[in-house]
């Protein structure tokens, strides 16, 4: 049976735990504000211009551009966003089983992975799976410059060595409670998910030329997709972290309590210990 001294220590050890764990839930509730407006702000320009592309894809020619056309090669990148850190409760496990049934589903494929976070980078690191660059988010908000780079190296690859087709995985933020994996296919563009009618298919007019607004847009809706779903997917870490630490919070109370009270009966086991043997001694100098 544990000594009242272990138990002691016990109860100190868990009560730091708390402390950090609290600490850590109130420091994700409030990057999670920020996160949260942050995606909030850019979801609808994103929802926009991909419409606006995939419009675009049925109204021009395939072979107008690479980002349009259906890819004669095997060849898929994925680009696959986990976060730097853990303690974020089933985040980054659930990324990451998603990755590997993609993985699974095509086995034909030669699949070569983008990783952004450092968490992704120690998962398949030790797999047999082809690693074509990695990078750390880093612990700052999510900044359009490094979307931007991230799009510049995805465009060249696409256009200029041959990659077929570029899936986007990362975490869809609901709730501080709800995160969803999901898959996004960013090149080449998929088509509209409704047919347009025959009239709405000649409905656009380019200026100065077809070739320069397309130039202009297409590497825009790469970054812009890139940059929405590190806003996601910070938004659903920050979220993971607070519902995860607010859950150790609340154990790590309740172990406190069950401690404090196991502490307490051995100590009263121990008085009651210390006072029969003080009354025996007495009741055997009476005899």
């Amino acid at each position: 049976m544990a000594s009242l001294r272990d138990i002691k220590k016990r109860i100190k050890s868990v009560k730091n735990t708390h402390q950090i764990t609290k600490a850590m839930k109130m420091v994700s509730a409030a990057k999670l504000r920020r996160a949260q407006a942050d995606i909030l702000a850019a979801r609808p320009y994103a929802d926009k211009i991909q419409g606006l592309i995939s419009s675009l894809s049925a109204n021009i020619p395939v072979e107008t551009h690479p980002f349009f056309a259906t890819p004669e090669t095997n060849n898929v990148v994925l680009i696959l966003i986990t976060s730097d850190r853990g303690l974020c409760g089933s985040f980054n496990a659930n990324l990451l089983r998603t990755a590997e049934g993609f993985i699974e589903e095509r086995p034909d494929s030669e699949i070569s992975l983008d990783l952004i976070g450092r968490r992704g980078v120690e998962y398949f690191k030790r797999r047999p799976v082809k690693v074509a660059g990695s990078r750390p988010l880093g612990s700052k908000r999510p900044d359009y410059g490094f979307a931007s780079t991230i799009a510049r190296e995805v465009i060249a690859s696409h256009t200029r060595n041959g990659t077929g087709e570029v899936y986007l995985l990362y975490s869809v933020f609901r709730s501080a409670l709800s995160q969803r994996p999901v898959t996004q296919k960013l090149l080449p563009v998929p088509p509209p998910e409704k047919k347009l009618k025959a009239a709405e298919k000649g409905a656009y007019t380019f200026e100065p030329s077809e070739e320069e607004v397309i130039e202009t847009l297409l590497p825009k809706y790469v970054e812009i997709q890139i940059f929405r779903a590190l806003l996601e997917s910070a938004a659903s870490e920050h979220g993971a972290r607070m519902t995860s630490m607010d859950s150790a919070s609340r154990n790590a109370a309740d172990m406190i309590d069950y401690l404090t009270l196991r502490y307490n009966r051995a100590r009263q086991t121990a008085i009651t210990k210390e006072l029969m043997e003080i009354i025996g001694g007495a009741e055997a100098l009476k005899g």
